[in-house]
């Protein structure tokens, strides 16, 4: 065997950054979850702490847009990502993409646990003011769905590239902080979105490795 075969089994059967950050973020997940399940017997009381006090405080004007469009900041983060990497780091590009396909399967099984779960918003249950309009009865509050994108948009971006752990994780943080600041979810909901989101996104990635291996 010749030095440069060495060194090209050598790079395929080394452990890479993804790879590695695989069990970390599933971590996070796991913690993310328990949060969720810590914070649901509290959740009127957390919920009245943090929406009660953005309504007509300094905050206010921005809670409602950062809830909002806090997400495009992710959107547009893995779409420089995925540029960058796409020229300069095919292998992280295809983490970047797989991740992707984890964020889509999160959104839908979002969905389908809403349907199923059907928890009220706390906008209609709980009497306080809050910045954003509460959302049409049927559109379930638990888990919520911005903070499931979040969470899978920002696990993408850290797994590919890891430095953009320094502004993903903490846009998916405010975004999520921010749905509960607005009045539309509770603490518990966004905690278990952004559980679920970095979950599917860690279990696709995890998944496909071994593909993708072999495809290099």
């Amino acid at each position: 065997m010749t030095s440069a075969d060495v060194a090209r089994t050598a790079a395929l059967t080394a452990p890479r950054p993804a790879r590695r950050a695989l069990g970390p973020a599933l971590a996070v997940a796991l913690a993310l979850a328990v949060l969720a399940l810590a914070a649901l017997p509290a959740r009127v009381g957390l919920y009245r702490a943090v929406a009660g006090g953005a309504e007509g405080s300094p905050l206010g004007g921005v809670v409602g847009p950062a809830a909002e469009q806090g997400l495009l900041v992710l959107v547009a983060t893995a779409g420089v990502l995925a540029l960058v990497t796409w020229r300069r780091a095919r292998e992280r590009f295809w983490t970047l993409a797989a991740g992707g396909v984890g964020a889509i399967l999160a959104y839908g099984s979002s969905e389908a646990v809403k349907v199923l779960v059907g928890e009220p918003r706390p906008c209609h249950v709980i009497d306080v003011a809050t910045v954003l309009a509460c959302p049409p009865a049927g559109d379930w509050s638990w888990p919520s769905n911005h903070a499931v994108i979040a969470g899978a948009l920002a696990a993408a971006c850290v797994l590919a590239v890891p430095r953009a752990a320094a502004l993903a994780v903490p846009v998916a943080l405010v975004v999520a902080a921010c749905r509960v600041a607005a009045g539309v979810h509770y603490v518990h909901d966004v905690a278990a979105g952004l559980a679920l989101g970095v979950l599917a996104v860690v279990a696709v990635v995890g998944a496909t490795w071994g593909v993708r291996r072999r495809v290099r």
